[in-house]
Order: structure tokens, then sequence, then C-alpha cells
């Protein structure tokens, strides 16, 4: 199986679309991860310049879309037609596949799942995998109420961001390996960032006092490859983000680290770390 290491937007507004995409090339990442600004220059220029990467530096460069919604007061049924506007939307764009992030975490359990099964409906529709990821305020946004939903759906893939996890339940998840291990099959791509009890990302994942939790999140994730290995691609993005993610001083505001710096030192750790297990 080959590992593909993901370049998150996330971070990187201030870009245009060709010069993201052109620092993604040059600091060797295998793809893109992106939740599109509203701005349909951006798009088209953002086309354009994946068309030229694909054609003249690496053909099987990967694009993930992000299906991310800002939040309004409103009722499922509003919801889930914004959200089933925007996949169209997405996956008109052709990504290699779409990382939704799907339904309330204060819907009921069967109206989160009628959002589940308009996205599933969509994925069929256009023939193009449609994931969700392990987030806060989402359906699927601690271990255990998330194992319903997986009976509920069995095809059902997710997008591992195992922080928010941590940061819902405030623990390191001591006590829910039985969760994960049912959890840890559907997980069809990774989001590589180390949270802890109190948020979801330390405030530098090489800074010796949070090694231990940097250990207990590469634990996970070598056992996520591990199961996957039998497929020809398995995708990663680390993604440290920016603040609030990432502290910053007071009155300056000024971030105690590089982020995309943060994020290309954490790929490397990864490769070094996870090819074996591949």
């Amino acid at each position: 199986m080959k590992l593909k290491y993901i370049a998150p937007f996330w971070g990187q507004e201030q870009l245009s679309a060709e010069a993201f995409l052109s620092k993604v090339v040059e600091n060797g990442y295998d793809g893109v991860e992106i939740n599109f600004p509203n701005s349909d220059s951006f798009v088209r220029e953002f086309k354009h310049a994946l068309q030229n990467i694909r054609e003249s530096v690496n053909p099987e460069f990967m694009f993930i879309a992000q299906q991310v919604l800002g939040f309004r007061d409103e009722p499922v049924d509003s919801y889930k037609q914004r959200m089933s506007d925007r996949l169209m939307y997405l996956l008109e764009l052709q990504p290699t596949f779409v990382n939704s992030h799907t339904g309330r975490d204060y819907f009921d359990f069967y109206e989160n799942c009628d959002c589940i099964e308009a996205t599933t409906q969509l994925a069929k529709q256009y023939q193009i995998p449609i994931y969700h990821e392990i987030h806060r305020g989402r359906f699927s946004f601690h271990a255990k109420s998330l194992i319903p939903y997986l009976d509920i759906f069995p095809n059902l893939e997710l997008v591992g961001d195992l922080s928010h996890f941590c940061v819902v339940s405030e623990s390191m998840l001591e006590g829910q390996a039985h969760f994960l291990k049912q959890i840890f099959p559907r997980i069809r791509h990774l989001h590589a960032r180390v949270g802890w009890q109190q948020a979801p990302q330390v405030n530098h994942p090489f800074a010796p006092e949070w090694d231990s939790h940097v250990q207990q999140f590469l634990a996970w994730w070598k056992e996520i490859v591990q199961l996957h290995r039998s497929k020809a691609v398995f995708s990663i993005t680390p993604e440290f983000g920016p603040f609030p993610y990432l502290p910053q001083e007071p009155f300056s505001q000024k971030p105690f680290v590089n982020q995309w710096d943060i994020n290309n030192e954490f790929k490397q750790f990864l490769k070094q770390n996870l090819s074996s297990y591949a």
C-alpha cells in the first residue's frame, strides 16, 4: 500500500489557488485537501492549476474537497438541502473524494440519519466517495454515540480525526478501545493532528511534554494503517491548524509557531514512523 500525504488549505487562505498548489508541489505533497472559499475565480484558477499538475508533474495528484457549512439556526430539512446543494457543487468538480462535515450534534439520531442517507444517494449518483469527518458538532462527535450510525449504515466511511473524541470525552480515550475497534475499519482517510484532553491540538507536537500524547496518537494511526494494508492507497493529511487551534501570544496575537512548517515536519515524522506499517 502506498501512503499519500496531503496538504491542507486550512491556514493558507491568504494565497491564490495557483500559489497554494505550487507551494504544495514544491514541498513534496501528493495532493491537497481544501474547503473552497466563496469565489468562482478561485475555483477556476484551482481547476486550471490542478490540471497542469496532473499533466506535467503527477497524474495521480489527489484533490480532496471539504464540505463544511457555516452555522444557521434552521430545521434539519433546511440544513439537509444546503448540505446537498454544496455537495453537488463539489462533486461536479470531480474530487478524488469529499470529506463531509455531516449533521449536527444536536440533531436527533434519525435526523442525522436522514442527512447521512442524502450523502449516500449523492455518492452513488456521482460515483465519488463521500467520507464523514469525526468532528465536534457533527453526528460523529463522540466515539460511543457514533456506533449506532455504523450499525445502521454498514457502508458508512469516515475521515479519522481522533483529536475530537479526546476533547469531547476529556480523556485520551481510556476505556474506549472497544469503540475504537469498531470505528477504525471504517476510516478511509486520516487527519494527523495530535490533540489532548482539553483541546484539539497541542501547541507543538515535538515539545517533550507532549511525547506521551504523540505516541498514543501514533499507536492509533499505526493500527488504522495496518487495517488497510490491502488497499492500493491510503491518504493522510498532517493537519495542525492555525488560530484558534494554534495558540497565539496575547495582545500581539502572534502565533507561537509556524503552522506550515509544523505540518511539513510532521509529514516527515509520519513517513518515518508509518511506512513499515503500510
